[in-house]
């Protein structure tokens, strides 16, 4: 497969510089725990301190190259596969979802995976499941409390949570779901504050009676016994089972080129994945729209009036620009299979290079003012390019679940602009962003007020 020529595996007589990017000059506390504490403000410290290239090592084998350049980010998306092993460089997910995770899969068996799973997200049944996130959005701000500041997000959670249960799992039966949808969440919840997320670092692997590690592997453990009774339930109900619309049909169903099924361990870890990937990521991004929007009287007062009037284009600038200030996810990472360079560095391999999508969207020569919450700068011709905006990563690699929550995001959002009147807090200083999980979150959960 061909390279591109920035990308490509480092050739004799290269003038780039061998070794690594110089390492930020942070306190010991800052570079141990600094991601997991102070996630943004570690970033920001780190590109002040090294520009758009430095190093990290997270763990004696893992070494970080992190890059906001954005030809770097090009090269990366689009550069060979086989050299840019996306797979491991989610190895630290490997624990949540399971080794047979799209996200953890390289070479030919993440094609096939991405091939089984891509059908279910694109077509027609994309307007099945936006009728559910409706009917599932009404339900949940028909409660929201009138008057009193609360924390959107959990709400969004919930929502996010039974459309994820309904519309990838296919289960309608409230007795079905009633205990499925709690045991997903604890596996999430068990890594959803600072504190857990430190504390599974430090136990990591580490069984006994009082390890937090040991309490993480029970919650999966409950989540999985129902995944797989689920799972082994479906099989023999065959086609009587499911009305096959849902993403869980549709993956039973698939055969790939030689007729081969996905296993049940392959279905337990792509169910998993979909629930991290489409649950908690998109929650967070509507919980940090909101609080955004709320901020933003004259965005607030735009968007009202245009959903008054059927519309949907400024909406989908809102989203894109909230993507772009509060990306959900901070970065992507590729470890290299070949020694390459990227900019002026001649990376040798086994080193894992890693575009930040935080920094990248925070870059003046291509967002003027990039702290400012600007939804008209994906309005028009001067929207930016490919690779300039990056929440759902890029290339062969792309989140396969983008079009979903690009749509969940706009029926739910178009549902709480339609049913409530937000009241504007422009005064009130912006959230701070904390670690949840895999998630750059509102650090109080997005309060807010409605009438």
């Amino acid at each position: 497969m061909a390279t591109t020529a920035a990308s490509r595996p480092e050739a004799p007589g290269s003038a780039a510089p061998r070794g690594l990017p110089p390492r930020p000059n942070l306190s010991k506390l800052d570079m141990s725990f600094g991601f997991l504490l102070w996630p943004t403000r570690f970033f920001d410290a780190c590109r002040r301190d090294c520009g758009d290239y430095f190093t990290l090592q997270p763990d004696r084998d893992r070494t970080l190259v992190v890059t906001a350049d954005p030809v770097a980010v090009k090269q990366v998306f689009t550069g060979d596969p086989d050299l840019l092993h996306a797979g491991e460089g989610n190895v630290v997910l490997a624990p949540i979802l399971g080794p047979g995770s799209t996200l953890l899969l390289d070479g030919a068996e993440h094609l096939r995976h991405r091939r089984l799973l891509l059908p279910p997200f694109h077509g027609e049944r994309m307007r099945t499941y936006g009728d559910v996130m409706a009917e599932v959005a009404a339900r949940h701000v028909a409660r929201w409390p009138r008057g009193r500041r609360f924390p959107v997000l959990p709400s969004m959670q919930a929502i996010t949570l039974e459309v994820i249960v309904r519309a990838v799992f296919g289960v309608d039966d409230r007795e079905r779901a009633r205990p499925l949808g709690p045991r997903l969440r604890a596996v999430l919840d068990s890594v959803a504050t600072r504190r857990n997320v430190l504390l599974l670092a430090l136990a990591a692997n580490r069984y006994g009676r009082r390890s937090p590690w040991t309490r993480f592997a029970e919650v999966r453990a409950a989540a999985d016994e129902l995944l797989y009774e689920e799972i082994r339930a479906r099989r023999a109900a065959g086609d009587a089972g499911s009305d096959g619309e849902d993403v869980f049909s549709l993956l039973l169903a698939a055969r790939d080129e030689h007729g081969r099924p996905l296993t049940d361990d392959e279905l337990r870890d792509e169910l998993m994945t979909l629930l991290v990937a489409g649950h908690e990521t998109t929650a967070t991004a509507m919980a940090w729209t909101l609080e955004r929007v709320a901020r933003h009287p004259a965005v607030l007062e735009r968007l009202v009036a245009e959903q008054r009037e059927g519309g949907s284009e400024y909406l989908d600038a809102v989203i894109k620009e909230a993507l772009r200030l509060r990306p959900v996810v901070p970065a992507v990472a590729r470890r290299l299979q070949a020694p390459m360079t990227f900019g002026p560095w001649a990376l040798p391999a086994g080193v894992h290079i890693a575009p930040s999508i935080y920094l990248l969207h925070r870059r003046e020569d291509l967002y003027p003012e990039p702290a400012a919450f600007r939804p008209e700068r994906f309005l028009g011709d001067a929207a930016p390019g490919t690779y300039e905006w990056i929440p759902f990563g890029g290339g062969v690699r792309r989140c396969l679940g983008a079009s979903f929550a690009l749509l969940e995001m706009r029926v739910v959002l178009g549902t709480v602009l339609r049913s409530i009147r937000i009241r504007p807090t422009p005064r009130r200083r912006p959230e701070s962003v904390v670690r949840r999980a895999i998630t750059f979150a509102p650090a109080r959960g997005a309060r807010l007020a409605v009438d």
